[in-house]
């Protein structure tokens, strides 16, 4: 009885008791921003960089870069921007020359801070691994990449060499070989993360690759203040990684067929890609 007088209860209530529609709370998804990544393949047609036979470096390294553009071009993760493509500089570097100015004023003033760093005792020059001089045209070529990685947020910057050392000529095989990974020294803004995405990069390489044999890059991961590509003269803002990478020494045996190129081509950009997403994504699998 007192079962049927509390379903009788709770009846009468339901037909006083206004309804009212019940919402979901909506939660906002924030789609994280993808990573944008800017590779640099080395030199150009004017100015090829090393030369071993009939093999330009710069022909290499842009088919290298090609690679690793449409592996990460596959990944929606990733904003992938190249320098240059098969006919010649992409859209946003083509013209620093009509930027010459604005271009040489960002040198300068980053020269300048720099400067008084040294002279207040905050920044102590190194001596790094000698490089190649840069040229007036190329330096200026390399300072724009610098202006326009930092103006666009660019998350991180890959320069795609082969490396070289001084030969009687073209077609001598020379003494040292290996790859190295160079990172901006640490008293540089963007030495910090570089670091690591320049450390991920080379535990890659290294997994198929001998690091460097020549003494200043004896053990494979160098770093450098003194590379304009690296963010020398504190021209990269410090959210602005850079690394440049000399996958091998130009004459070495991998190169010397057009199959063996294409194979170490296609196994070196892999393992950079790979190395790449390890570091942006060191949770996946």
């Amino acid at each position: 009885m007192i079962i049927k007088k509390i379903s009788i209860l709770l009846l009468f209530l339901s037909l006083f008791t206004p309804i009212f529609p019940i919402y979901a709370a909506k939660t906002k998804v924030v789609t994280p921003k993808p990573v944008k990544i800017l590779l640099v393949p080395g030199h150009d047609s004017e100015v090829w960089g090393a030369q071993y036979g009939n093999m330009k470096e710069a022909t290499m390294t842009l088919a290298l870069a090609t690679q690793i553009y449409n592996i990460l071009k596959r990944d929606k993760r990733f904003d992938v921007y190249i320098t240059r493509d098969s006919n010649g500089y992409t859209k946003n570097f083509s013209d620093f020359e009509s930027q010459k100015d604005a271009i040489l004023a960002f040198e300068q003033a980053a020269k300048k801070i720099v400067q008084d760093k040294i002279i207040s005792g905050d920044f102590i020059p190194k001596e790094n691994a000698p490089h190649n001089r840069a040229s007036e045209d190329v330096a200026l070529r390399l300072y724009g990449f610098n202006k326009w990685a930092d103006e666009n947020k660019i998350d991180a910057m890959i320069h795609v060499h082969f490396n070289d050392y001084p030969r009687p000529d073209a077609w001598t095989i020379g003494k040292y070989k290996g790859f190295v990974v160079y990172y901006p020294d640490g008293q540089l803004a963007n030495s910090k993360e570089s670091t690591g995405l320049a450390a991920d990069i080379y535990t890659q390489l290294r997994k198929k690759y001998a690091s460097s044999t020549y003494p200043p890059e004896v053990g494979g991961l160098t770093p450098d203040q003194k590379l304009i590509a690296i963010g020398s003269n504190g021209t990269l803002d410090a959210k602005v990684r850079s690394v440049l990478i000399e996958y091998s020494y130009i004459y070495e045996k991998k190169f010397r067929t057009s199959a063996a190129r294409k194979q170490s081509y296609k196994d070196m950009a892999s393992l950079t890609a790979t190395g790449i997403k390890n570091y942006f994504f060191p949770t996946s699998p």
